[in-house]
């Protein structure tokens, strides 16, 4: 099969659909439509900003994996960059990150194999080399998988979790200037693919997921000056039913994006597709509902930050892939016409 994950289940989603109708007003923030994405749609993309500018590229159009790239600017909207070099494959599920102004594209699925290769992109010469591929202290070990996590901390790129023909745990960190990855502290959850990882100041997060067919309902904070996890507070109603009673936080193949040092986890699958995001304060340790996304429920989308705004990005519906793009802002008043 040309796509490993079987998406006909997905069908439920479509009736978790958000119209603006069906509105909690006691839901904060608004969402605005923007301006589609010039390529085609997709899902399991990935994004990154670098600057004023954000970029979407890869993933699954429905049909095969891509390997173009596009970027997208307030000011100038959408226009097409490098694809992947022709000896990249064109892949899904795969993992980006920033490191001094340089983005980092890696892993993934082809179609055939899961792929453990990483491409560098530099926004000043417009150009993509390649750099070292994740392997362990053994290079003839490949440590290949699909939809890990990725995140920068302290001018150092980290690698975790993620699906191998099993899910993983492991945690691997990537150092620029030697163009070499190191081997670090295994996550302290359990082993989960489809998760998110976010970073607030000097320390990052990892939340959501599965395995087995099971949503991990946990958080864990990465110090990466002592290399440890530190469990947060369940995001699930397990923990303190004083505060959490009402978290439906819950699933798989979420997007993600930082504002104002607070993280927002929106989209995404759990038994059927989700429109509800989640506002996560790291101080209070504690979750806040916000206005539900205003597209359809989707998964498997892109979550970025631009210009002080978070934004989600194409995904899937059922077996549609979509090319629709939606910014989000935490302080505006709901308005049911834009």
């Amino acid at each position: 099969m040309q796509h490993a994950k079987n998406y006909g289940w997905l069908l439920l989603g479509l009736l978790a659909a958000c119209t603006k109708d069906s509105t909690d007003d006691d839901q904060n923030g608004n969402w605005k439509e923007m301006s589609e994405l010039s390529g085609k749609p997709r899902s399991e993309a990935v994004a990154f900003t670098i600057g004023d500018t954000a970029y979407i590229g890869t993933g699954y159009d429905g049909e095969k994996n891509l390997r173009d790239f596009w970027k997208y600017s307030t000011s100038n909207g959408w226009s097409q960059i490098a694809d992947l070099p022709a000896e990249a494959a064109a892949r899904s599920s795969a993992v980006s990150m920033v490191i001094n102004d340089v983005a980092y594209v890696g892993t993934g699925f082809d179609g055939l194999v899961r792929l453990n290769d990483f491409w560098a992109y530099s926004p000043a010469t417009g150009a993509w080399t390649v750099k070292a591929p994740l392997v362990g202290s053994n290079p003839a070990v490949s440590l290949a998988r699909r939809d890990a996590v990725a995140f920068v901390v302290k001018g150092k790129g980290y690698i975790a979790t993620g699906y191998d023909g099993g899910a993983l745990k492991d945690v691997w960190q990537y150092d620029p200037a030697a163009d070499k990855w190191n081997a670090r502290q295994s996550f302290g959850g359990s082993k989960r693919t489809e998760a998110v990882a976010f970073v607030i100041g000097e320390r990052a997060f990892v939340v959501t997921g599965t395995n087995n067919s099971e949503l991990k309902d946990d958080i864990w904070e990465y110090n990466p000056d002592a290399d440890t996890w530190t469990e947060k507070r369940k995001i699930s109603s397990l923990s303190d039913d004083s505060y959490d009673d009402d978290y439906d936080i819950v699933r798989s193949g979420a997007a993600v994006f930082i504002m104002n040092n607070k993280a927002y986890v929106c989209t995404g699958s759990k038994g059927g597709l989700s429109t509800h995001t989640w506002e996560y304060d790291p101080v209070a340790d504690q979750w806040v509902q916000m206005r539900d996304f205003e597209g359809v429920a989707r998964t498997g989308a892109v979550g970025f930050t631009l210009a002080g705004k978070g934004y989600i990005a194409t995904g899937r519906t059922a077996s549609l892939p979509l090319d629709d793009i939606y910014v989000f802002d935490p302080f505006a008043e709901y308005d049911e016409n834009d």
